[in-house]
């Protein structure tokens, strides 16, 4: 054998670096044998378990040793097992024999796997790095998939129908005992048309608002579609489509959720509808079933409902207002919204619904669809849609009962009102028929009593709204909400914004100063009968002694609705005769955010609250009626609150809905607070401006409330069994502005305990008839007796428990204007300085002026619906 044949090979497993280093590599599985070696398997290295080496050289070790050698041998090992190796070189471990010659490997037959990753042939991180047919592979994989996927699901979808949409069926509303209530009608409000029945007018208005390419795409907008998708897979908010097309399979679905799923099975059935069906089909059938508002689908019922006229007798100056309800009907109908206040809304409402008509119609005029004279004359005048009309059984207070128990499904549920309205659902009600004729039946006898709107023009306008909720639990079991749709009564008055509440607010200041007390007694309570100065026209002081100021940098003076001088009398007198000046100061002391913060957990809704300047504290807030009969609850609970509520259960087609369980009863104040505030409105009853309500015959509190103008009166009370509140204001009937009640009834002025008080003493009489009277729980004294600054410290020791009765004064009459008060005044005139000096009249009543409008108790508009309140019980959106 030549010589040049005995040098060693190259290294197979270390390759060119190693043969470099001069370090051997492993071959086959075997590590090379240290130079000079034999190369027989008898060698030292050739019967270890490192496996037989082979190859020649000198005497030296591999570099890095024996643990070199086994790592070299586990990489190895893998590889054997599909692979051989057929090398020549040096050395007698090769099959060539030992020699110097060219290494060939190759591979023998072996299990491969379908997918090679991780790499078998590979180490490190490139073990992990897919190979470019693999990419590739998956690649392809995937959109032949894909492709699938949209093949069979356009072919599985079928085409919809208008008419298949229009078989809806009623929603049933049933009351507390089960019985049936009413059913919405027969079915929804729709009829079908042909497109030869729909003006060409109508038609291009939708075309021109809604898709002006409406003749030349394909039936899909896939930008909007893709943008749609990954909004809503990033969790933002829902998108719809915006072609006529996938608008018209949209309404078709009678399920409207904005789900992925359904996303997708209406992007195919809009490319088969776009491909399938004639454009003059697609139209049609959008017309037929688009929701126009006021339970009207389709133009031919929404031609009905605002018009009057079949849909192929429309204007098409009318056209153009059909056209905007289809961008939101309760927002776009003239007469306001209905799910909201109509009458606090419905001047928003015009001027979006006008504005949208003008552009309407000039899109309409640019596409050529209306010539100059037909445009010149449609957009002449503003054609105004005809008002609202009762439905069928939707009637007297049952349209206001509907209505609550409507909005408590959709608050509280996934339901669209698109879903709602197209029937199948049985709604259980908390609502007692018992009950809920007997508040209508209180407020018509109270008003053909005391108002004549035929002889009296102050008599006219005069509305009622009535809630009564139960204790402890939450239940709305009757409200009055108006005279009824069937005498265009269409707002819930039970349920409105709007009507500030006055000084049924005073308990909710006085519940936080015996929670959190005053600056100066923080962090222990106030006592009722801490004295504060209650004479009138008083500036209210900082904690500082420096004075509130007006906006405008002058003092901030509240006034009485009288001058009498009451001097230093006990929050609780000062409850009784409902007197202004000492509870501004004393939510003033206490902080008008903690006076907020007891309303919102006794159920208040922070909607409704107003500006926290010194008038918060007299009722400047506006909740509804649902909320103050739910807050007062609250204080007949011994502090413990629930949310006020209308349904108990939902079915669809008979299958329960989730979402409808009692709301949690929760703690509001502690139960000694809530006590103590019963104790005080007892006392208004008995000896107070509630005195009427004393004609109920049983252990009752409760508040009287006016407010600033006589612009509203309000009368909320309770007993364990029973919370009920009532309003009454006038309104003018073309922009919802509350008007001022002096005059009405034939008196100088209404206050909460004449007429309201009336109403409520009526309805409690019959609702708690045979009931047993369970009274209240003692109230224990409570709080620091904390006098306002500058009151006189008195000798005289005079101990009253929280459950007796001053006798300051004799009792106010119902009016809440006392005007020729006893000089025996046994509490105020124990001290000189309380004497009173003067007659003139009490406090009583809950109106709060000022020497700025900024500081009245009713600040800003009056108009129903203002910025500050918006007394929705739900919300919105709406419980």
């Amino acid at each position: 054998m030549s010589e040049h044949r005995r040098k060693p090979p190259p290294p197979q497993g270390g390759g060119r670096a190693a043969a470099r280093r001069g370090q051997p590599g492993p071959s086959s599985g075997r590590r090379a044998a240290p130079r000079g070696a034999t190369g027989s398997p008898s060698d030292s290295y050739g019967s270890s378990s490192y496996g037989s080496d082979a190859g020649s050289g000198g005497e030296e070790r591999p570099y890095g040793g024996r643990a070199e050698a086994r790592r070299a041998a586990q990489r190895s090992t893998g590889n054997s097992r599909r692979r051989t190796a057929d090398n020549t070189g040096r050395g007698p471990g090769g099959p060539a024999g030992p020699g110097r010659g060219r290494g060939r490997a190759s591979t023998a037959p072996g299990k491969k796997r379908l997918i090679d990753y991780p790499r078998a042939n590979r180490f490190g991180w490139r073990r992990w790095v897919p190979s470019w047919r693999l990419v590739s592979g998956l690649c392809l994989t995937f959109f032949g998939s894909l492709v699938a996927l949209v093949g069979v699901s356009y072919a599985m979808v079928g085409v919809p129908s208008e008419n298949t949409a229009a078989q809806s069926q009623n929603n049933v509303y049933y009351w507390a005992d089960g019985k049936q209530m009413v059913a919405t009608g027969t079915g929804v409000n729709r009829q079908n048309v042909n497109i030869a029945q729909i003006p060409k007018a109508m038609q291009f208005a939708v075309i021109s608002a809604e898709n002006k390419s409406f003749y030349t795409d394909p039936g899909v907008d896939f930008k909007g579609i893709a943008r749609a998708l990954v909004n809503m897979a990033q969790g933002g908010e829902t998108q719809g489509g915006s072609t006529i097309t996938q608008q018209f399979v949209k309404n078709t679905y009678l399920s409207q959720d904005q789900t992925l799923t359904r996303k997708f099975k209406e992007m195919f059935i809009s490319i088969k509808v776009g491909t399938k069906l004639p454009k003059e089909q697609i139209l049609q059938g959008y017309l037929n079933t688009s929701y126009f508002g006021r339970g009207a689908y389709g133009i031919q019922a929404a031609a009905q409902t605002y018009y009057g006229v079949d849909a192929k007798d429309l204007k098409p100056s009318q056209c153009a207002v059909l056209a905007a309800l289809l961008k939101g009907a309760t927002y776009y109908d003239p007469a306001g919204n209905p799910d909201i206040d109509p009458a606090a809304t419905q001047k928003a409402n015009y001027q979006r619904s006008h504005d949208r008509w003008a552009w309407i119609l000039e899109e309409m005029h640019k596409d050529q669809h209306l010539t100059d004279a037909e445009y010149q004359t449609a957009v002449k005048k503003y054609p105004m849609p005809q008002g609202r009309k009762a439905v069928k059984g939707m009637t007297g207070q049952i349209s206001y009962l509907a209505d609550t128990a409507k909005k408590y499904v959709l608050a509280h549920s996934n339901i669209t009102e698109t879903q709602f309205d197209q029937g199948g659902f049985q709604i259980y009600t908390t609502f007692d028929k018992d009950k809920v004729n007997a508040l209508s039946a209180a407020v018509q006898k109270v008003q053909k009593a005391r108002l004549d709107p035929k002889n009296r023009e102050k008599d006219k306008y005069v509305q009622f709204g009535a809630a009564s909720v139960v204790p402890n639990d939450g239940a709305i079991v009757a409200l009055y909400g108006g005279a009824g749709y069937e005498n265009n009564h269409f707002t819930n008055n039970a349920d409105t914004s709007g009507v500030p509440v006055g000084s049924t607010w005073k308990p909710f200041v006085l519940a936080a100063a015996m929670q959190y007390g005053t600056y100066k007694t923080s962090p222990e309570g106030v006592s009722p009968l801490s004295k504060y100065n209650g004479n009138d026209h008083l500036k209210v002081l900082n904690e500082d002694g420096t004075a509130v100021l007006n906006k405008d940098g002058s003092t901030f003076f509240q006034n009485n609705e009288s001058n009498y001088r009451w001097g230093y009398i006990t929050l609780r007198k000062a409850m009784e005769q409902s007197i202004n000046t000492p509870f501004v100061q004393l939510g003033w002391d206490v902080g008008m955010s903690h006076v907020r913060d007891v309303a919102s957990r006794s159920g208040i809704l922070d909607s409704s609250f107003a500006t926290l300047n010194p008038s918060f504290a007299l009722g400047t807030s506006t909740p509804s009626a649902i909320r103050m009969a739910d807050a007062y609850a609250t204080f007949a609970a011994s502090g413990k609150h629930a949310d006020p509520y209308s349904v108990t259960e939902v079915k669809q087609d008979g299958t329960d809905l989730q979402g409808f369980s009692k709301p949690k009863v929760t703690s509001a104040m502690p139960e000694d607070i809530a006590n103590n505030v019963t104790d005080t409105l007892e006392n208004v009853i008995q000896n107070g401006t509630g005195t009427n309500a004393k004609a109920l015959g049983r252990t009752a509190a409760g508040k009287t409330g006016t407010t600033d103008s006589n612009k509203s009166a309000w009368f909320v009370g309770y007993t364990q069994q029973l919370a009920t509140s009532v309003a009454m204001f006038r309104e003018n009937p073309k922009d919802a502005e509350l008007l001022s009640m002096n005059g009405t009834a034939g008196v100088a002025s209404i206050h909460g305990g004449d007429i309201p008080t009336s109403v409520w003493t009526e309805y409690m009489q019959s609702a708690l008839k045979g009931k047993n009277d369970p009274g209240f729980p003692d109230a224990i004294k409570i709080g620091k007796i904390a006098d306002e600054a500058g009151a006189p410290s008195p000798t005289p020791t005079v101990n009253i428990t929280p459950s007796e009765t001053p006798t300051e004064t004799p009792s106010a009459t119902p009016s809440e204007t006392a005007t020729s008060p006893s000089p025996t005044v046994t509490e105020t005139c124990q001290f000189a300085w309380n004497c009173p000096t003067d007659g003139g009249g009490t406090g009583g009543s809950t109106s709060g002026t000022s020497s700025s409008p900024s500081a009245t108790e009713t600040t800003g508009d009056t108009t129903r619906g203002n910025a500050n309140g918006g007394g929705n019980f739900f919300g919105g959106a709406t419980g």
